[in-house]
Protein backbone atom coordinates (compact mmCIF):
# COMPACT_ATOMS: atom_id res chain seq x y z
CA UNK A 1 0.00 0.00 0.00
CA UNK A 2 3.17 2.41 1.04
CA UNK A 3 6.21 1.96 -0.47
CA UNK A 4 9.14 4.49 0.85
CA UNK A 5 12.34 4.24 -1.00
CA UNK A 6 15.42 6.54 -0.02
CA UNK A 7 13.55 9.22 1.14
CA UNK A 8 15.68 12.45 2.09
CA UNK A 9 14.52 15.88 3.25
CA UNK A 10 16.15 18.93 4.17
CA UNK A 11 14.25 22.21 5.59
CA UNK A 12 15.37 24.74 3.92
CA UNK A 13 14.75 27.34 5.84
CA UNK A 14 16.72 26.00 8.90
CA UNK A 15 18.62 23.39 7.27
CA UNK A 16 17.92 20.66 9.33
CA UNK A 17 18.57 16.75 7.62
CA UNK A 18 15.44 15.78 8.78
CA UNK A 19 15.16 12.43 6.85
CA UNK A 20 18.13 10.70 6.03
CA UNK A 21 17.71 8.13 3.08
CA UNK A 22 15.25 5.48 4.71
CA UNK A 23 13.43 2.74 2.87
CA UNK A 24 10.43 0.75 3.87
CA UNK A 25 7.23 -0.68 3.13
CA UNK A 26 3.09 -1.32 4.91
CA UNK A 27 1.25 -3.73 3.66
CA UNK A 28 -2.67 -3.27 3.10
CA UNK A 29 -4.25 -3.98 5.96
CA UNK A 30 -1.16 -3.67 8.03
CA UNK A 31 -0.89 -1.18 11.61
CA UNK A 32 2.56 0.21 11.08
CA UNK A 33 4.05 1.65 13.83
CA UNK A 34 6.54 4.76 13.40
CA UNK A 35 8.29 5.12 16.56
CA UNK A 36 10.81 7.44 17.60
CA UNK A 37 11.78 10.63 19.89
CA UNK A 38 10.26 14.07 19.55
CA UNK A 39 12.19 15.34 16.78
CA UNK A 40 13.43 12.14 15.30
CA UNK A 41 11.43 12.76 11.78
CA UNK A 42 8.08 10.61 12.40
CA UNK A 43 5.57 14.08 12.06
CA UNK A 44 8.10 15.02 9.05
CA UNK A 45 7.60 11.52 7.15
CA UNK A 46 4.00 11.36 7.66
CA UNK A 47 3.45 14.94 6.50
CA UNK A 48 5.40 13.92 3.56
CA UNK A 49 3.81 11.06 2.71
CA UNK A 50 0.59 13.07 3.22
CA UNK A 51 1.44 15.86 1.23
CA UNK A 52 1.67 18.39 3.58
CA UNK A 53 5.28 19.05 2.95
CA UNK A 54 7.22 18.89 -0.28
CA UNK A 55 10.83 19.12 -2.15
CA UNK A 56 11.68 15.47 -0.98
CA UNK A 57 14.43 13.37 -2.65
CA UNK A 58 13.50 9.74 -3.15
CA UNK A 59 10.13 7.93 -3.87
CA UNK A 60 6.57 7.82 -1.96
CA UNK A 61 5.11 5.08 -3.44
CA UNK A 62 1.25 5.14 -2.44
CA UNK A 63 -1.48 2.56 -3.93
CA UNK A 64 1.15 1.96 -7.40
CA UNK A 65 1.59 5.78 -7.62
CA UNK A 66 4.16 8.21 -6.70
CA UNK A 67 3.05 11.25 -4.02
CA UNK A 68 3.93 13.55 -6.52
CA UNK A 69 1.46 12.41 -9.44
CA UNK A 70 -1.93 12.33 -6.68
CA UNK A 71 -4.19 15.23 -7.39
CA UNK A 72 -6.62 16.18 -4.92
CA UNK A 73 -8.33 13.06 -5.25
CA UNK A 74 -5.68 11.43 -2.95
CA UNK A 75 -7.46 13.42 -0.28
CA UNK A 76 -10.59 10.97 -0.89
CA UNK A 77 -8.53 7.62 0.48
CA UNK A 78 -6.78 8.75 3.22
CA UNK A 79 -8.19 10.17 7.05
CA UNK A 80 -5.85 11.97 9.68
CA UNK A 81 -5.94 12.76 13.11
CA UNK A 82 -3.39 14.16 14.46
CA UNK A 83 -2.49 14.73 18.35
CA UNK A 84 -3.89 18.40 18.58
CA UNK A 85 -7.24 18.62 17.23
CA UNK A 86 -7.82 20.87 14.54
CA UNK A 87 -11.97 21.55 15.04
CA UNK A 88 -14.30 24.42 14.88
CA UNK A 89 -14.69 25.49 18.32
CA UNK A 90 -17.68 27.51 17.64
CA UNK A 91 -19.68 24.89 15.79
CA UNK A 92 -20.98 21.59 17.55
CA UNK A 93 -19.79 18.10 17.07
CA UNK A 94 -22.39 17.28 14.70
CA UNK A 95 -22.07 20.45 12.76
CA UNK A 96 -18.53 19.44 12.65
CA UNK A 97 -18.66 16.63 10.57
CA UNK A 98 -21.86 17.53 8.57
CA UNK A 99 -19.17 20.17 7.31
CA UNK A 100 -16.22 18.31 6.59
CA UNK A 101 -17.98 15.68 5.73
CA UNK A 102 -18.99 17.54 2.91
CA UNK A 103 -15.52 17.86 1.81
CA UNK A 104 -15.45 14.31 0.16
CA UNK A 105 -17.13 12.71 -2.53
CA UNK A 106 -16.89 9.37 -0.73
CA UNK A 107 -20.09 7.80 0.89
CA UNK A 108 -20.24 8.79 4.63
CA UNK A 109 -20.72 6.72 7.44
CA UNK A 110 -23.83 7.47 9.68
CA UNK A 111 -22.30 10.38 11.93
CA UNK A 112 -24.78 9.37 15.23
CA UNK A 113 -23.24 5.83 14.28
CA UNK A 114 -20.06 6.60 14.86
CA UNK A 115 -20.67 9.14 17.69
CA UNK A 116 -22.03 6.27 19.20
CA UNK A 117 -19.38 4.16 18.88
CA UNK A 118 -17.25 6.73 20.72
CA UNK A 119 -19.33 7.84 23.42
CA UNK A 120 -20.42 11.08 22.41
CA UNK A 121 -23.31 10.56 20.78
CA UNK A 122 -25.50 12.58 23.80
CA UNK A 123 -22.98 15.64 23.52
CA UNK A 124 -23.27 15.44 20.02
CA UNK A 125 -25.47 18.80 20.03
CA UNK A 126 -22.21 20.41 22.23
CA UNK A 127 -20.76 23.10 21.23
CA UNK A 128 -16.62 22.00 20.33
CA UNK A 129 -15.19 25.08 23.11
CA UNK A 130 -17.09 22.95 25.92
CA UNK A 131 -15.68 19.77 24.96
CA UNK A 132 -12.77 18.33 27.08
CA UNK A 133 -9.40 17.11 25.36
CA UNK A 134 -10.61 13.56 25.57
CA UNK A 135 -13.35 14.37 23.51
CA UNK A 136 -11.87 16.55 21.03
CA UNK A 137 -9.48 13.30 20.85
CA UNK A 138 -12.44 11.05 20.14
CA UNK A 139 -14.17 13.73 17.85
CA UNK A 140 -10.79 14.11 15.77
CA UNK A 141 -10.74 10.08 15.41
CA UNK A 142 -14.29 10.03 13.99
CA UNK A 143 -13.35 13.20 11.60
CA UNK A 144 -10.78 10.98 10.19
CA UNK A 145 -12.72 7.83 9.65
CA UNK A 146 -16.41 9.06 8.53
CA UNK A 147 -15.23 9.01 4.57
CA UNK A 148 -13.98 5.33 4.77
CA UNK A 149 -10.66 6.33 3.66
CA UNK A 150 -8.32 3.33 2.63
CA UNK A 151 -5.25 4.75 4.30
CA UNK A 152 -5.44 5.86 8.01
CA UNK A 153 -2.60 8.61 9.49
CA UNK A 154 -3.31 8.42 13.88
CA UNK A 155 -1.03 10.56 15.54
CA UNK A 156 -1.03 9.86 19.33
CA UNK A 157 -4.48 8.45 19.29
CA UNK A 158 -5.24 7.73 22.92
CA UNK A 159 -3.64 10.63 24.16
CA UNK A 160 -5.64 12.73 26.50
CA UNK A 161 -7.89 9.72 27.16
CA UNK A 162 -8.74 7.69 30.47
CA UNK A 163 -8.17 3.73 29.74
CA UNK A 164 -12.05 2.82 29.10
CA UNK A 165 -12.00 5.68 25.83
CA UNK A 166 -8.58 4.47 25.34
CA UNK A 167 -9.60 0.69 24.90
CA UNK A 168 -12.94 2.44 22.80
CA UNK A 169 -10.55 3.88 20.22
CA UNK A 170 -7.70 1.31 20.01
CA UNK A 171 -10.53 -0.96 19.28
CA UNK A 172 -11.93 0.53 16.37
CA UNK A 173 -8.28 0.51 15.04
CA UNK A 174 -8.47 -3.51 15.46
CA UNK A 175 -12.05 -3.57 13.48
CA UNK A 176 -10.13 -1.02 11.03
CA UNK A 177 -7.27 -3.52 10.14
CA UNK A 178 -10.10 -6.21 10.36
CA UNK A 179 -11.65 -4.16 7.14
CA UNK A 180 -8.33 -4.01 5.26
CA UNK A 181 -7.99 -0.65 6.01
CA UNK A 182 -3.96 0.46 6.61
CA UNK A 183 -2.68 2.41 9.35
CA UNK A 184 -0.15 4.72 9.85
CA UNK A 185 0.41 5.19 13.75
CA UNK A 186 3.30 7.51 15.46
CA UNK A 187 2.99 7.46 19.63
CA UNK A 188 5.13 7.43 22.09
CA UNK A 189 3.16 5.15 24.49
CA UNK A 190 5.03 1.72 23.45
CA UNK A 191 2.15 -0.21 25.24
CA UNK A 192 -0.36 0.69 21.99
CA UNK A 193 1.83 -0.04 19.79
CA UNK A 194 2.94 -3.16 21.47
CA UNK A 195 -1.32 -3.89 21.33
CA UNK A 196 -1.95 -2.74 17.85
CA UNK A 197 1.12 -3.22 15.96
CA UNK A 198 2.12 -5.58 13.39
CA UNK A 199 5.11 -3.76 12.66
CA UNK A 200 7.36 -1.48 13.78
CA UNK A 201 9.94 0.82 12.30
CA UNK A 202 12.33 2.90 15.56
CA UNK A 203 13.27 6.49 13.83
CA UNK A 204 15.87 8.37 15.49
CA UNK A 205 17.88 11.64 13.95
CA UNK A 206 15.95 10.99 10.59
CA UNK A 207 17.61 7.07 10.11
CA UNK A 208 15.54 3.91 10.65
CA UNK A 209 17.25 1.69 13.09
CA UNK A 210 15.40 -1.60 13.42
CA UNK A 211 11.80 -2.67 11.76
CA UNK A 212 10.06 -5.87 12.97
CA UNK A 213 7.41 -6.90 14.85
CA UNK A 214 6.79 -5.84 18.46
CA UNK A 215 7.36 -9.48 19.82
CA UNK A 216 10.39 -10.29 17.61
CA UNK A 217 12.21 -6.48 18.79
CA UNK A 218 11.32 -7.75 22.58
CA UNK A 219 12.80 -11.21 21.74
CA UNK A 220 15.51 -10.74 20.17
CA UNK A 221 16.42 -7.59 22.74
CA UNK A 222 15.41 -9.85 25.95
CA UNK A 223 17.59 -11.77 28.26
CA UNK A 224 17.41 -15.49 27.68
CA UNK A 225 16.42 -16.66 31.29
CA UNK A 226 13.68 -18.56 32.89
CA UNK A 227 12.62 -16.73 36.24
CA UNK A 228 10.50 -18.85 38.76
CA UNK A 229 8.97 -18.30 41.83
CA UNK A 230 8.41 -20.80 44.17
CA UNK A 231 7.24 -21.93 47.13
CA UNK A 232 9.45 -23.48 50.06
CA UNK A 233 7.95 -24.45 53.41
CA UNK A 234 5.34 -21.85 52.84
CA UNK A 235 8.05 -19.18 51.82
CA UNK A 236 8.44 -17.28 48.34
CA UNK A 237 11.79 -18.34 46.75
CA UNK A 238 13.13 -17.21 43.58
CA UNK A 239 15.42 -18.83 40.79
CA UNK A 240 17.06 -17.21 37.80
CA UNK A 241 18.13 -19.93 34.94
CA UNK A 242 19.38 -19.65 31.34
CA UNK A 243 17.00 -20.57 28.53
CA UNK A 244 19.94 -22.19 26.79
CA UNK A 245 20.56 -25.96 27.80
CA UNK A 246 17.54 -25.49 30.33
CA UNK A 247 16.90 -29.23 28.83
CA UNK A 248 19.03 -30.71 30.94
CA UNK A 249 19.15 -28.64 34.14
CA UNK A 250 18.58 -30.93 36.67
CA UNK A 251 18.33 -27.73 39.45
CA UNK A 252 15.36 -26.67 37.06
CA UNK A 253 13.88 -30.26 37.06
CA UNK A 254 14.61 -31.18 40.68
CA UNK A 255 12.38 -27.38 41.80
CA UNK A 256 9.83 -28.41 39.17
CA UNK A 257 9.12 -31.80 41.32
CA UNK A 258 9.64 -30.72 44.58
CA UNK A 259 7.98 -27.64 44.89
CA UNK A 260 4.86 -25.76 44.32
CA UNK A 261 5.58 -22.92 41.38
CA UNK A 262 3.80 -19.79 41.36
CA UNK A 263 4.92 -17.70 38.78
CA UNK A 264 7.60 -18.67 35.74
CA UNK A 265 8.21 -16.93 32.70
CA UNK A 266 11.06 -15.73 30.31
CA UNK A 267 12.75 -12.41 30.48
CA UNK A 268 11.95 -10.42 27.54
CA UNK A 269 12.31 -6.93 27.30
CA UNK A 270 9.63 -4.53 27.17
CA UNK A 271 9.49 -2.43 23.93
CA UNK A 272 10.32 0.85 25.55
CA UNK A 273 13.48 -0.99 26.66
CA UNK A 274 13.70 -1.56 22.55
CA UNK A 275 12.89 2.16 22.37
CA UNK A 276 15.75 3.23 24.73
CA UNK A 277 18.43 0.98 22.74
CA UNK A 278 17.67 2.04 19.39
CA UNK A 279 16.97 5.67 19.93
CA UNK A 280 19.21 6.42 23.34
CA UNK A 281 16.55 8.37 24.40
CA UNK A 282 14.01 7.35 27.55
CA UNK A 283 10.60 8.34 26.60
CA UNK A 284 9.21 11.50 27.59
Amino acid sequence: MISIRNLDFIYQKSKKHAIRNISFDIEKGEIFGFLGPSGAGKTTTQRLIIGLIRGYQGDIMISGKERRQWKKDFFENIGVAFDFPNLYLKLTAKENLELIGSYYKNEKTDIDKLLDEVGLLKDKNVKIEDYSKGMKMRLNFVRSIMHNPDILFFDEPTSGLDPVNAKIIKDKIVKLKEQNKTVFLTTHNMTVAEQLCDRVAFINEGEISAIDTPKNLMIENGRAFIDMTYLVDGIMQNAVFPLSGIESNEKFYDIMKKHQIMTMHTQEATLEDVFIKYTGRNLI
